[in-house]
């Protein structure tokens, strides 16, 4: 009996008519809503990459640079010796680039130039420049080391 009733005024056209205006205010304020969302969306992701971008910055400003005690953690860490009584000793640092860091490196009394890749990468031995230039034996001559066994 109630749907009948519920039916029945429906059909009336004043009836339709204020459904459609209620139904369409309705949709309209759903409708900015959603617009204001996602322009804050939006707004909020640049501002979000904005800072990234500006963390990068200055991040890529200011290197990480070798200190000796990082420079004896990566050679400790490479050569798997243990770090609070290491067998090499990380003795000075020549170039502290952050990409590729000249370190001398003695052990048994027998200096060596030695080279950190990207901070972390340990690399003992002959090092070619793309001209064929060896920079290890270039390093030992500058800095007065007897060219030892790599």
């Amino acid at each position: 009996m109630k749907i009948s009733v519920i039916i029945k005024r429906l059909k009336n056209p004043r009836v339709r008519r204020r459904l459609k205006i209620g139904l369409s205010v309705w949709g309209g304020v759903i409708l900015i809503g959603l617009t204001f969302k996602l322009g804050y969306d939006i707004g909020h992701f640049d501002a979000q990459s904005l800072k990234n971008e500006k963390n990068t910055e200055l991040s890529t400003i200011n290197p990480p640079s070798l200190t000796m005690e990082s420079a004896q953690r990566v050679v400790s860490g490479a050569l798997k010796e243990d770090p609070l009584n290491p067998k090499t000793i990380v003795e000075q640092i020549i170039d502290d680039n952050y990409k590729l860091s000249t370190i001398v490196i003695k052990n048994n009394e027998l200096k060596q130039i030695a080279w950190i890749i990207d901070m972390r990468l340990f690399f003992k031995g002959d090092l070619f420049n793309n001209e064929g230039y060896n920079l290890t034996e270039g390093m030992e001559q500058q800095h007065n080391i007897i060219h030892g066994e790599h």
